[in-house]
């Protein structure tokens, strides 16, 4: 499957460092000094792009794709005010699109678990519920897209009790997400730890595998119920 990196920072590069283990080539890279346009031009034929780029760019690099008809997984956060022009973009191309603010397979099968936590403990007035997440210094939004999502998840489960959210970012932290419920005399805590950004990678590898030949808006959760 031939494939367009979309951003060349830490997690472009590890996609393109592991794109071979996924049966994948990539057929070019867009970064600043080499637009997305130009690089389709030069690709030829091309199967599905992989955004991991910069929040402010993910609209217009949709738009670009859907013009060519070339398909996204895309990994990069921070844009979701602007989903409603992206779903419609990609709607009217009929190009398939896969966002996840988190591609890690793990955080998925992770988030379907406190999904049932939250179920059983929503009819419990008495319990409390918390999201703390940690990420490195350079990650820009806070909360994490991921730990936005959590908390959809449990609301969507029937937890209708305030969620308390909490961020750090410091170091080199690859990404920590605790969910927590508290009721008077017990605690339970799910906690999800990355120990390597590549898990990111392979994640998004696999998404974009799992995309191709598929049209319409998924999330991570189609991917892995099917």
């Amino acid at each position: 499957m031939r494939i367009v990196i979309v951003g060349h920072g830490r997690m472009g590069r590890l996609v393109e460092t592991l794109a071979p283990e996924h049966g994948c080539e990539v057929a070019g890279i867009a970064e600043v000094d080499a637009p997305l346009a130009g690089v389709l031009d030069r690709a030829g034929s091309v199967d599905v792009a992989i955004d991991f780029s910069q929040p402010g760019a993910v609209l217009g690099n949709l738009e670009v794709l859907a013009a060519r008809g070339v398909s996204v997984v895309i990994g990069t956060t921070g844009w979701q005010e602007q989903e409603t022009d992206m779903r419609a973009a990609a709607t009217r191309s009929g190009i398939g699109v896969l966002a996840a603010a988190n591609s890690s397979l793990g955080m998925h099968v992770f988030a379907l678990v406190v999904e049932q936590a939250a179920r059983r403990f929503g009819s419990l007035n008495i319990v409390g519920a918390w999201i703390h997440e940690a990420h490195h210094s350079a990650k820009k939004d806070a909360p994490s897209g991921t730990a936005l999502m959590l908390k959809r998840v449990m609301e969507d489960a029937g937890y209708q009790a305030g969620i308390d959210m909490s961020s750090t970012r410091a170091g080199s932290i690859p990404g920590v997400h605790e969910v927590g419920f508290d009721g008077p005399s017990e605690t339970v805590t799910l906690t999800h730890t990355v120990r390597d950004r590549a898990v990111f990678a392979h994640g998004a590898l696999e998404a974009a595998r799992w995309l191709n030949g598929r049209t319409g808006w998924f999330t991570m959760r189609d991917m892995i119920s099917g």
